[in-house]
C-alpha cells in the first residue's frame, strides 16, 4: 500500500482498524489465561500477574527492535528502493533468530532472581513453572513480532488480525484441555500460549513470503550496516518497551506489601485496561507506517496531519473507555475472579488509572511519529523517567508516609501525564525542524 498518496484519515482507519481487531483478540487471549488461572487459585492469578512484568521485560527488546524494522523498510519503500527493502527484510529475519536465542538464554538465567525478589513463597513455584516454559518459546514470540513488522511496513495489518482471531479461540480450547483434563495447572496455560505463538509465527512467515519483500534465503547477504542501523533505530523503542515492563515490575514491588490480592488485582486491572487501549496500539501502528513512508518520500507536509488525526481518534476512544470503567469496573473484574477483595481492588485501579489513557494516546502516537522520522533518541530518557525514576521516587515517598494504594494509582496518573506533555512538546519541536 502506497501511504504517500491519498487521504491520511482513510489510511489511518484502514491500517488501525484491522490492527485494533487483532490486538483485541490478543488481549482476549491474555484474559482467557487470567480467567483459567482464576479457576485454579488466587495464587495462580498472582503468579500470572508477576510473570507478566518479568516476561515482558525479556521480550520488550524484541518488540522494540521489530518496530525499527517497520521504520527502516517503510522508509526504503517510501524512497521506491524495493531492493534495499528486500535486503533489510532478510537481514531482519536473521537478526530476529539470533536475538530470540539470546533473549531466551538471558531470560531463563535471570528470571529466578527477579521472581524471588518480589513474591512471597506462596506463589514463587507457580510463577517459575509458567514463565520458564514461555521463555523456551521466545523464538516464536520474537519471530512473530519481526514478521508482523515487515507486513506493517507495506500496510498489511489484516494478516496479524486474522491469525490472532484464530489463536484466541484456539487458546480457549487448549487452556480448557490442559487444565481440566491434563491437570497441568499454570504450566498448561503456558504450553497453550507457546503453541499458539508457534502457529502465529508460521502463518506470518507464510504471508511475508508472498509479498514483494521476500526474495528467498538464497539472496541473503549479511550486512553489518543494516544490523547496526537496526540496533540504532531499535535501541530507543526497545528500552521504552523494556522500561514499560520494568515499570510494571517496580509497581508490583510496591504493591506486593498490600498482599497477593492486590498483586492479582493489578494484573487483572492491566489486562482489562489493555482491551480499551487497543485503539491506541492500532493508531500507533498506523502512524508509524504512514510517517515512515512519507518521511522516506520527503512528503513532510503529511506528517503533522497524521499525528494530530491519530491523537484525536485516540482521545475519542479513551473517553469511551474511561466512562466504561467508572460505570462497569466492578462487573469487569467479577468476570475474571470471584474473590471479593480482588474485585474491589481491581475496580479501584480501573477507575483511577483508566484516566491515564488520555496520556497514553499522546505518548504512543508521539513515539510512533518520532520513530517514523528516525528521531527516536528521546524515547530512552523519557522511558527511564516514566518507568523507573519517577515511580521509584513517588512510590517510595508515598510508602514512607504510610499512604494507601489509592495514592499510588493517583501518583501513577501524574507520572504518565507529565511524560505525555513533554513528548507532545518535543514532537512538535521536531516537526517544525523537519518542515523548514
Amino acid at each position: 500500500m502506497d501511504l504517500t498518496q491519498g487521504v491520511i484519515k482513510q489510511h489511518i482507519v484502514k491500517l488501525a482498524v484491522p490492527a485494533v481487531v487483532g490486538y483485541f483478540f490478543h488481549t482476549m487471549f491474555n484474559i482467557t489465561d487470567t480467567f483459567f488461572a482464576g479457576m485454579i487459585s488466587t495464587q495462580a492469578l498472582a503468579a500470572l500477574s508477576l510473570s507478566a512484568s518479568v516476561f515482558f521485560m525479556i521480550l520488550a527488546i524484541g518488540i522494540g527492535m521489530s518496530e525499527a524494522v517497520t521504520s527502516l523498510v517503510g522508509n526504503a519503500l517510501g524512497e521506491k528502493d524495493i531492493h534495499r527493502a528486500q535486503h533489510i527484510t532478510l537481514n531482519s529475519v536473521a537478526f530476529a533468530v539470533g536475538l530470540s536465542i539470546l533473549l531466551s538464554v538471558l531470560g531463563v538465567l535471570s528470571v529466578p532472581f527477579l521472581v524471588e525478589a518480589l513474591s512471597d513463597p506462596s506463589y514463587v513455584a507457580e510463577t517459575l513453572q509458567y514463565i520458564n516454559l514461555i521463555l523456551y518459546g521466545a523464538l516464536f514470540f520474537v519471530g512473530a513480532f519481526f514478521l508482523n513488522a515487515l507486513l506493517n511496513s507495506i500496510g498489511d495489518t489484516k494478516s496479524f488480525r486474522n491469525v490472532l482471531i484464530f489463536t484466541a479461540f484456539l487458546n480457549i480450547v487448549l487452556d480448557y484441555l490442559f487444565i481440566n483434563y491434563f491437570k497441568l495447572g499454570v504450566s498448561g496455560i503456558a504450553l497453550a500460549t507457546v503453541i499458539a505463538e508457534a502457529i502465529t509465527m508460521s502463518y506470518l512467515f507464510y504471508k511475508v513470503r508472498k509479498t514483494k519483500l521476500w526474495v528467498g534465503f538464497s539472496s541473503f547477504k549479511y550486512d553489518k550496516k543494516v544490523i547496526s542501523e537496526l540496533l540504532k533505530q531499535g535501541f530507543p523503542p526497545s528500552i521504552n518497551m523494556f522500561m514499560m515492563a520494568f515499570g510494571m515490575y517496580v509497581i508490583t514491588y510496591f504493591v506486593a506489601p498490600f498482599g497477593k490480592e492486590a498483586v492479582a488485582a493489578f494484573g487483572i486491572g492491566m489486562r482489562i485496561e489493555q482491551v480499551f487501549l487497543m485503539p491506541v496500539i492500532g493508531l500507533n501502528i498506523a502512524t508509524l507506517a504512514i510517517v515512515s513512508q512519507n518521511n522516506g518520500a520527503k512528503a513532510y507536509e503529511r506528517i503533522s496531519p497524521t499525528l494530530h488525526a491519530a491523537i484525536r481518534y485516540g482521545w475519542v476512544m479513551s473517553t469511551i473507555g474511561v466512562s466504561s470503567f467508572f460505570i462497569f469496573a466492578d462487573y469487569f473484574a467479577s468476570l475474571l475472579t470471584s474473590d471479593a477483595e480482588v474485585i474491589e481492588q481491581t475496580a479501584l485501579y480501573l477507575r483511577v488509572c483508566g484516566l491515564a489513557s488520555y496520556g497514553f494516546v499522546v505518548i504512543f502516537i508521539s513515539i510512533a511519529m518520532l520513530q517514523g522520522i528516525a528521531k527516536p533518541a528521546v524515547i530512552f530518557p523519557i522511558s527511564v523517567y516514566r518507568q523507573v525514576i519517577a515511580p521509584a521516587i513517588v512510590f517510595t515517598i508515598l510508602s514512607m508516609l504510610g499512604f494507601g494504594i489509592l495514592s499510588m494509582w493517583i501518583g501513577l496518573d501524574m507520572i504518565i501525564f507529565s511524560s505525555a506533555i513533554f513528548l507532545w512538546w518535543y514532537a512538535q519541536k521536531q516537526l517544525k525542524i523537519l518542515e523548514r
